[in-house]
């Protein structure tokens, strides 16, 4: 769908735009990583529950991921599970951004658009999501608990306005 319209439409348009001589120069989606932290280690259900609701969300087995090293601060020893992440490509990754972009962020209450600053400088751009449940996926009923994610769309774009203008085309409703 997302990805047909790129392909057939925003392609041509962004060739125009940022004036680009060969199609092959127009930047695209890469992958999508998205990321569950998981704070609490005293309920061990809580990494099962995040794992469930990522997999319901992206449609994809997450990793589980597991601390590197111990930090006594933190009471985090090696090797316990720390959160969870999926990483999506090709088709998968264009309709998770199209959800994302037309469904979970306008149902954020007070939403206003997102930051055009938080790209990495390589047109990379990463955002950060409070609770799973704007995802029409996931139900009250679903969660064990609210957690946030992290959200890194990775693009084939050299610089961050290559990477503003793909992701603008694509739907990304950035404040002005």
């Amino acid at each position: 769908m997302l990805k047909e319209k790129y392909e057939e439409e925003i392609k041509s348009k962004l060739m125009n735009e940022l004036s680009y001589s060969n199609p092959m120069e127009v930047p695209g989606i890469e992958k999508v990583v998205v990321n569950m932290g998981i704070s609490e280690r005293e309920d061990p259900g809580i990494i099962d529950g995040a794992v469930e609701n990522l997999m319901t969300i992206t449609g994809q087995n997450p990793v589980v991921t597991r601390a590197r090293k111990s930090i006594a601060d933190f009471d985090i020893r090696r090797g316990v599970p720390v959160g969870c992440k999926v990483t999506l490509r090709r088709e998968r990754a264009y309709e998770f951004v199209n959800k994302l972009f037309n469904l979970a962020l306008p149902s954020i209450r007070d939403f206003r658009g997102l930051s055009p600053d938080s790209f990495d400088g390589r047109g990379n751009y990463s955002l950060g999501i409070d609770e799973q449940l704007v995802f029409p996926e996931i139900t009250f009923d679903d969660v064990r608990r609210v957690q946030g994610m992290d959200i890194t769309i990775v693009t084939s774009a050299e610089t961050d306005r290559e990477g503003y203008y793909l992701l603008k085309e694509l739907g990304s409703p950035f404040r002005e």
